[in-house]
């Protein structure tokens, strides 16, 4: 699509704060009005519009992305899209655990275990892991009472939430993250330790570094609607 507008304005309106182009309200791609809950992300999204060039590149354009699938996606069937998520309860990545090289396990360690000691504490749970990629079952009590902690959370922060789990394999981690309990940017630390260790041991592959690259963007957007929402 090429760009047709000239302004880009954010205004309250009844759902919350919409953003038009040159006066018309933006619509999200199942024709919703693109209305967002807090002033921050409105402006945030209408500056992704302004900085487009000739043509559009949705793209360079994750939070937009974001808002519409959280009006046009999770909106009218939350229930579903958290039950979806909830499910990453049951093989969290911070769970499953090398058995070396040693260096790699001290590194899982040094950011997965204080990970799991704060969700022990914040949602009076239990984990169990393992070392290996055998699944290992949870007890019911922390599956339920993290899927209960998912289904609290509205439209919004589902999907800013969504990325963080899905691309970084940690319901854990991205709930620490909705907590404040570490950075976004400690969170993608923790997630992409196997990945990052790969590439300091076999050198620079450009394909494998521009997934990475590429993840880390998806994640860190999901982290930024997130704080915007909040």
């Amino acid at each position: 699509m090429k760009r047709f507008w000239t302004d880009v304005t954010v205004e309250p309106d009844k759902s919350g704060w919409a953003i038009l182009l040159d006066g018309r309200s933006l619509k999200t791609p199942a024709r919703a009005a693109l209305a967002v809950p807090t002033q921050a992300l409105a402006e945030a999204i209408a500056e992704e519009w302004r900085s487009v060039g000739e043509t559009v590149d949705p793209r360079a354009m994750p939070l937009t992305g974001l808002a519409n699938a959280a009006i046009d996606r999770v909106a009218p069937d939350r229930q579903a899209f958290a039950q979806g998520l909830a499910r990453y309860a049951e093989a969290d990545l911070a769970c499953y655990r090398v058995e070396g090289p040693r260096e790699l396990v001290a590194q899982q360690e040094l950011s997965w275990d204080p990970l799991l000691a704060w969700a022990r504490r914040r949602y009076d749970v239990d984990f169990a892991t393992t070392c290996g990629l055998m699944h290992v079952a949870q007890p019911g009590a922390t599956v339920e009472r993290l899927s209960h902690a998912i289904a609290a959370l509205d439209a919004f922060q589902l999907a800013g939430l969504s990325p963080l789990v899905t691309v970084g394999g940690s319901l854990v981690a991205g709930l620490a993250v909705i907590e404040k309990a570490i950075g976004a940017d400690e969170a993608w630390k923790a997630v992409s330790i196997d990945e990052q260790w790969q590439l300091d041991q076999w050198g620079a592959d450009a394909e494998a570094e521009k997934a990475l690259d590429n993840r880390r963007r998806d994640f860190m957007a999901g982290a930024r609607l997130l704080e915007l929402v909040d």
